[in-house]
């Protein structure tokens, strides 16, 4: 009966505290605020890698062989976009009507599992995604799809594909902090998901697909964009206090504030604090979510003294990715640019332990002696 009970308990609580798989990838400490990944502090890591060196060094610790380098990962990912590219009229053509992130799912799910070209199928994976999602980006706003550049670093030429011009210097510096930051994040439910596919050996693409998936919900990988349309509603600057008051009373969940797993505040919050300093300069929406962000937490405090509720990622995604003039509606799909690093890595991992996932339910329903009584 304590077995039933222990499982009942963990399945309410959404697998809280439920141990799923040993991993040297990442780990977060929500107690403390901290984030290690790869045996650094995302700070760290943050200050010393751009996007093609955090991706190599998350595939050396899966367990990658030969171990990559940064130049060797830039040289390959250049190479997978401008073979990206080609899909992209088949992808444009298959996926009219459908949102950005339901155009990348498509998009992905173009690419074979094991591939004859000999390129490596984590290549394939993250070289395609910024292609992709520029490409449906630009045909949102009537525009053509701009080709890859394969010397190119991979912030910089998706800022370029998406614009049809290069992004400055501070841009690129920006979007790398962001595309570093959410690469892998300990085991939330896309990086699950995409282990738990991968255990069947179902194949890498397969498994950032389903990881896609499961990104794609809005209690994962769509919260920015309501904090964009929270700011939205604000307005001006009179109505901050008024606005959250008002929301908090009602009990009403402030966008971009408080975390399941963090107690304190989010670290990956302060990485995009510093990435958006690089854009303050000029930038009005920048300087008014500054000042909703400092009454939003004087106010918390004073209306909600039992609890911590912090700045999230979310709140500074959501203002970083707008000073870049990427689309709300692309909000999500740009995380998987980045958080495909990480799904990869993953899938490496758990083809290396080469066990099936399979854990047990509780079942409650009626046993057949209790139906015939």
């Amino acid at each position: 009966m304590s077995n039933i009970n222990n499982a009942r308990a963990a399945s309410a609580s959404g697998l809280d505290k439920v141990v799923a798989a040993e991993t040297a990838l990442s780990h977060v400490d929500g107690e403390a605020g901290r984030l290690i990944i790869a045996g650094y502090d995302i700070e760290a890591l943050v200050a010393t890698h751009d996007f093609e060196a955090a991706a190599a060094l998350l595939w050396a610790t899966a367990g990658l062989d030969p171990v990559p380098d940064a130049e060797s990962v830039r040289r390959q990912l250049g190479e997978a976009r401008v073979a990206a590219f080609s899909l992209v009229p088949v992808l444009l053509a298959a996926t009219r009507g459908l949102t950005v992130t339901e155009g990348l799912r498509a998009g992905l799910s173009l690419l074979a599992d094991d591939d004859a070209s000999g390129m490596p199928d984590h290549i394939r994976a993250v070289g395609a995604v910024p292609v992709f999602v520029a490409a449906l980006c630009r045909r949102e706003a009537g525009e053509a799809a701009v080709a890859p550049v394969a010397d190119a670093g991979h912030a910089a030429d998706f800022l370029r594909m998406l614009r049809g011009m290069p992004g400055s210097a501070a841009e690129v510096e920006a979007l790398n902090a962001y595309l570093v930051t959410v690469m892998d994040h300990g085991m939330n439910a896309s990086t699950f998901t995409a282990r738990v596919i991968a255990s069947t050996r179902a194949g890498l693409i397969s498994s950032v697909v389903g990881a896609l998936c499961a990104l794609k919900g809005p209690l994962h990988g769509g919260a920015p964009g309501p904090v964009l349309d929270m700011l939205d509603d604000i307005g001006t600057r009179a109505n901050i206090r008024p606005w959250l008051a008002r929301e908090i009373e009602k009990g009403e969940r402030l966008m971009g504030f408080g975390h399941r797993v963090y107690k304190v505040r989010d670290p990956r919050a302060d990485v995009f604090n510093k990435a958006v300093m690089l854009l303050t300069n000029g930038n009005e929406r920048i300087r008014f979510a500054r000042d909703v962000e400092a009454v939003a937490l004087a106010t918390l405090k004073e209306m909600k003294p039992d609890q911590r509720l912090d700045t999230n990622m979310e709140y500074y995604t959501a203002v970083l990715l707008e000073a870049l003039d990427i689309p709300r509606s692309a909000v999500t799909a740009v995380f998987a640019l980045s958080r495909i690093a990480g799904w990869s890595a993953h899938v490496m991992e758990q083809e290396r332990v080469g066990r099936l996932i399979r854990p047990q339910s509780s079942y409650i329903g009626n046993w057949p002696d209790e139906r015939a009584a």
